[in-house]
């Protein structure tokens, strides 16, 4: 029988981070630059909370709203702690493959960090499922 696949053979584990005090700005450049939609927040190495691409359009509506009221320069610096996601659904790294991939579907996410003995070590996005998806689909019909 083949083994099970879990999140443990699908997640990155070279993962870009923010810390809860970087701003808005750094978030932008960091996803921008590494071409990724989600940020895990983390201190101490835990997981706090998480920023997707979404929350940032929150964050720069704060921005936008800050700037209109006539905010001071650096008054419009916005902390990952302000705009963070801090509900965030997270797996294990033996979570079966299909239960990860039911909890994106079902909670319409688009990534779940991976969380072993409270520290982050992996996420696993809808990319990483859908290039599973494309080999297991190559390896089927190459016979």
């Amino acid at each position: 029988m083949p083994e099970k696949t879990t999140v443990r053979h699908l997640m990155s584990t070279d993962l870009a981070t923010l810390q809860p005090d970087e701003d808005i700005s750094f978030a932008t450049g960091a996803m921008r630059f590494h071409r990724i939609r989600h940020l895990p927040v983390v201190e101490d190495a835990k997981l706090i909370g998480l920023v997707s691409h979404r929350d940032l359009l929150r964050a720069q509506a704060i921005v936008a709203s800050r700037m209109r009221d006539g905010a001071k320069a650096g008054a419009t610096a916005v902390p990952a702690r302000e705009f963070m996601t801090t509900e965030t659904q997270t797996v294990h790294p033996d979570t079966p493959a299909d239960e990860a991939a039911a909890l994106l579907v079902r909670h319409k996410i688009g990534c779940l960090p991976v969380v072993e003995d409270g520290a982050l070590v992996g996420i696993v996005t809808e990319a990483d499922f859908l290039s599973w998806a494309v080999g297991m689909l190559a390896s089927a019909n190459a016979f």
